[in-house]
């Protein structure tokens, strides 16, 4: 006897609703995710068992490399503006409009007065790469870290500070950003430290 043959439907499945879910899904992890700051040097933060947050808004992060080269950002474009006029003032510099709007996009900065016209007229790409040779004085001779921290104090009365350094780096070089700080008078900052779980005892 001959077998008789089946004859194969061919088979619609509906992706339409994967689609929508996929979507969703994409759009809601978007709009709740946090993106990483670009910052010119990795550091890693030292452990601690402390689970307070620091705030999403008003803030102006230090970064503190091992070898002391320190970097800054603050979280609000018009922040960034106006206290790069406020400071270019007092170093006797005047910034177009157009560097201006270039300054008040970076995610980090970390650059000497005397150099800062020079960094802002190199294209994006060269300015990510030479940052991390920079880094914004902070020593007796040249201490433009203060002039940094007092006029973005200035420009925003509702900033918190917040420091991340190394672990690795030397307790020398966070103690003089803390009295650069504490001349300012700003005695109240966060310190930025990765979650180490506590040991069942």
């Amino acid at each position: 006897m001959g077998k008789v043959q089946v004859k194969k439907k061919s088979m619609f499945i509906d992706m339409t609703a994967m689609s929508d879910v996929t979507v969703l899904l994409l759009t809601f992890f978007m709009l709740t995710g946090n993106f990483i700051k670009k910052e010119p040097v990795q550091v890693v933060t030292p452990g601690s068992v402390s689970e307070i947050k620091i705030p999403e808004t008003n803030i102006l992060q230090i970064l503190v490399e091992p070898s002391g080269k320190i970097f800054m950002s603050l979280d609000k474009q018009q922040d960034m503006a106006a206290t790069l006029e406020a400071v270019g003032k007092e170093y006797g510099l005047t910034f177009t409009p157009e560097e201006i709007k270039k300054f008040s996009v970076f995610q980090t900065f970390g650059v000497p007065m005397k150099n800062m016209k020079q960094f802002l007229a190199l294209p994006g790409e060269e300015q990510d790469k030479i940052l991390k040779n920079y880094g914004i004085p902070c020593d007796s001779v040249d201490n433009q870290f203060k002039s940094w921290i007092r006029n973005a104090r200035i420009t925003n009365r509702d900033l918190r500070i917040a420091i991340k350094a190394d672990q690795s780096t030397p307790y020398s070089v966070i103690k003089n950003v803390m009295s650069s700080l504490q001349d300012l008078k700003e005695n109240r900052y966060n310190l930025i430290t990765s979650l180490k779980k506590m040991s069942d005892e």
